[in-house]
């Protein structure tokens, strides 16, 4: 019989992982496809609301699309004027933190978590992600695990960011390379 690298059935979630319980994990996830999917699109306000309620940091004044999703809210901090677009997934097993001023696309997705692919159990292998203020996350953009975002940066439509992001730099392509400086003279 030939040697396994990965046994699902040994994977475990961690004690406490979530953050929360799982009746408390179910209870969002059944909100979040109902009155939050399901609100009108101007209802930025009622949106806010349910996140605050399941205990993510929302700004004043944010943009968050009804079709946007959120793993754990509660481990979520979202700045003053930002908004997060349709389809947007932040996939935050631990903690997304996100600036002021801040723009997430439609279809990006910001991701914390994965797995370890050298262990047999398939462990999580998670880190945080910061967006600093004023960054721009173009169209269908991934990130990844424990990558920040500095101050002013864009990042351009489809690119795949595996790295931390330069302040005020303009990056574009899979993977995400430097482009220019977001102002030129």
């Amino acid at each position: 019989m030939e040697d396994k690298v990965q046994d699902l059935a040994s994977f475990r979630v961690p004690t406490g992982f979530r953050g929360r319980s799982q009746l408390t994990c179910q209870l969002w996830w059944i909100v979040q496809a109902t009155l939050f999917r399901l609100s009108p699109q101007p209802a930025y306000r009622w949106r806010a609301m349910l996140l605050r309620a399941f205990g993510a940091v929302v700004g004043s004044n944010t943009r968050i699309r009804p079709t946007a999703r959120f793993t754990y809210p509660w481990k979520i901090k979202i700045g003053d004027n930002s908004w997060i677009g349709d389809r947007a997934e932040l996939y935050c097993l631990v903690p997304i933190i996100i600036g002021d001023d801040v723009c997430i696309s439609q279809d990006s997705y910001l991701c914390t978590g994965s797995h370890d692919m050298t262990k047999r159990s398939f462990d999580y292998d998670c880190a945080e992600i910061l967006v600093q203020d004023q960054v721009w996350i173009a169209t269908g953009c991934f990130v990844s695990p424990g990558v920040t975002l500095k101050k002013g940066a864009v990042v351009g439509a489809r690119s795949l960011v595996l790295s931390d992001v330069e302040e005020g730099a303009v990056y574009a392509g899979q993977p995400a390379r430097r482009i220019r400086d977001r102002h030129q003279q």
